[in-house]
């Protein structure tokens, strides 16, 4: 993937909430799609070495985590909405 492609993905974490929500819709744990979503402390801390061996990559792996926080915060709104939605009916 190139840099422009990916840099293009990055600007649509409402697309990529919608995709885990559908899972979530067809039965997936919402714990799993928490942990699919959240970048793992185990690569956080491999991208943080990464960084202090190659500073231009910090912004991008900063961009990435970020884009997955704003995922999940997304993803977290849309399964609270349905769980709601869900005890009223």
């Amino acid at each position: 993937m190139d840099e422009v492609e990916s840099q293009h993905e990055l600007e649509f974490p409402h697309r990529e909430a919608a995709f885990f929500y559908g899972l979530f819709l067809r039965g997936h744990s919402p714990e799993k799609l928490r942990r699919d979503i959240e970048v793992p402390p185990d690569v956080l801390a491999k991208w943080h070495r990464e960084a202090e061996r190659e500073p231009e990559q910090r912004g991008r792996f900063f961009r990435i985590v970020e884009f997955r926080r704003h995922v999940l915060a997304i993803f977290e709104s849309l399964i609270g909405h349905d769980g709601k939605k869900q005890h009223l009916q």
